[in-house]
């Protein structure tokens, strides 16, 4: 039951966020709100983890990055839009990322995705979240 627990670790950072965690999974998107909503407009920033059950560097990035987003300061990533993909649920999907997985890629404003560097599994989660909220400061 990793997935249970994922979309369990996922709901609970979903909590402590202003903006909507979306998990997909085949053609279904699940949408975790926080409890509490800011004021703020919604999220311009976006993110999308392409991942895989039962692959393990996947399901340490997942955790890193949940308490990534549960960190506050100068590059808090409250308001990114989050979400994961199963690329088994996707042949486009798992033909482009079957052997790069994990695979952490920013929407654009036009809506297309750029992929960002590999981060190494030994970082730390405080720069893991400095070094994706400079990722996405870039356009």
């Amino acid at each position: 039951m990793v997935v249970a627990s994922a979309v369990a670790a996922l709901a609970v950072a979903a909590t402590a966020r202003s903006s909507p965690v979306t998990l997909l999974s085949g053609q279904r998107a699940f949408k975790l709100k926080p409890l509490c909503y800011s004021s703020a407009p919604s999220a311009s920033r976006k993110l999308v983890l392409y991942s895989k059950p039962g692959c393990c560097l996947c399901d340490g990035l997942k955790e890193k990055l949940q308490a990534a987003f549960l960190l506050s300061g100068p590059d808090s990533l409250h308001d990114v839009d989050f979400h994961i993909r199963d690329i088994t649920s996707n042949p486009e999907w798992e033909r482009a990322y079957q052997y790069e997985i994990p695979v952490l890629a920013k929407v654009l404003s036009d809506g297309t995705e750029e992929t960002l560097p590999r981060f190494s599994p030994r970082l730390g989660v405080e720069l893991l979240q400095k070094k994706i909220a400079a990722a996405l400061r870039e356009q």
